[in-house]
């Protein structure tokens, strides 16, 4: 915006005019009201005209010059230096985040209110620290073309291929839409999309061109037959409500949840940031028996933990006070953002968290230097529980309607 200044004629007329009146305020000026020690007329310690704390003209509580309420200079309200509304990340989100930055896991909470249970819960979860796999990372590995982590893939809507549903296939929380293939690619846990090991084998593809995220759990193509368990097409640009998909109902991870947007990779460790909650997963004995909060719309009938164990869509925050010094560069980037974002239970599993194999990453896990170790340090009490909100039983009930184009 403009600044306009006065001249020293007008400015010694007015000042003549308004030295001898009494605004009856306390601050000492003749602002007409405000309480704050300045001349500007509002209540907050500077001198602008405005009520936001800054000193830049505007009301939006940055000091930018413009009223968008972040900090870029533009006035189109994300913080990516344009002014085109939206974020410069794939498809209008904010870089290094999926879905607008509206969603929970894109939200930073490092001001959020504890919840009530938050010692109650992390005394239960400090009792199991040395539970094999605790606060170990999947993903990371100076191997080479190794296999572990979630892959996550790019691909196109021609890549698409319709599959034959499994038993893992649950109606109507997954969808029948075909699910892209990408060439040359693989799943979870493999070297292609022939799940040989009997393991998760999540096939997770984005595509841009049509801004949906396709996450596949127990992909299988053998002999020429693409064999699907639950499969999920989100929308990455729909307004979702805080059900999601729907209430009571699963995704390709157990809370309902979207994977690719909370799990970390090789390429933000080495751009030296992560913008989003983390995805982290616990053995379904130690979560509350059949209990979920926001953002999970789904818990499962595995689950069999007493009411002081932390329910699915559980978010802790690592504590501001948390030490970092004993960690290494690498890791200290992950403990920023459980700082500033936390994680969220999203799966019911022996390795606390999930990051992305490096095999369709630009940086490689052995080059940023981030072992599956390098948070073993970490112990349950560092952590606290932010506030949960409603408590949800999970009755088995999902109601949707699929999606199958």
């Amino acid at each position: 915006m403009h600044l306009f200044k006065w001249s020293s004629v007008v400015f010694l007329l007015v000042f003549a005019l308004v030295a001898c009146s009494d605004d009856g305020d306390s601050d000492k000026n003749t602002d007409g009201g405000g309480a704050d020690g300045d001349s500007d007329g509002d209540s907050d310690g500077d001198s602008d005209g405005d009520s936001d704390g800054d000193s830049d003209g505007d009301s939006d509580g940055d000091s930018d010059g413009d009223s968008d309420g972040d900090s870029d200079g533009d006035s189109d309200g994300d913080s990516d230096g344009d002014s085109d509304g939206d974020g410069d990340g794939i498809c209008g989100a904010e870089k290094g985040q999926l879905f607008n930055k509206s969603y929970p896991w894109n939200q930073a909470i490092e001001n959020a209110a504890l919840d009530g249970e938050s010692q109650k819960i992390i005394a239960y979860l400090q009792k199991y620290r040395d539970d094999d796999g605790t606060f170990q990372i999947d993903g990371p590995s100076e191997e080479v073309n190794n296999k572990y982590g979630l892959t996550i893939l790019k691909g196109k809507e021609s890549d698409r291929q319709s599959f034959e549903q499994t038993n893992d296939f649950y109606s109507p929380d997954c969808d029948p839409a075909p699910m892209p293939v990408p060439d040359g690619l693989a799943i979870e846990g493999e070297s292609g999309y022939e799940c040989t090991r009997d393991g998760d084998c999540h096939n997770i593809v984005i595509v841009e061109e049509s801004c949906r995220l396709y996450e596949m759990w127990r992909a299988n193509i053998s002999g020429g037959t693409f064999y699907g368990g639950c499969h999920v097409v989100w929308d990455l640009n729909k307004a979702y409500t805080s059900v999601l998909r729907g209430d009571g109902c699963t995704s390709a991870d157990a809370a309902g949840l979207p994977i690719a947007p909370l799990t970390f990779t090789a390429d933000e460790i080495a751009a030296g940031e992560i913008n989003h909650a983390l995805r982290f997963i616990l053995p379904n004995k130690r979560f509350r028996k059949m209990i979920y909060v926001r953002p999970a719309t789904h818990a499962t009938g595995a689950t069999s933990g007493p009411s002081e164990a932390p329910p699915y869509g559980v978010r802790l925050r690592l504590k501001a006070s948390f030490d970092d010094s004993g960690l290494n560069d690498a890791a200290k980037i992950v403990a920023a953002a459980l700082k500033k974002y936390g994680m969220i239970a999203a799966d019911g599993g022996g390795i606390t968290f999930t990051a992305a194999n490096d095999r369709f990453t630009t940086h490689k896990w052995r080059d940023v230097g981030l072992g599956p170790h390098d948070l073993k340090s970490l112990n349950w009490t560092d952590f606290e529980v932010i506030e949960l909100g409603t408590r949800y039983t999970w009755d088995g009930n999902c109601e949707r309607t699929p999606i199958t184009d």
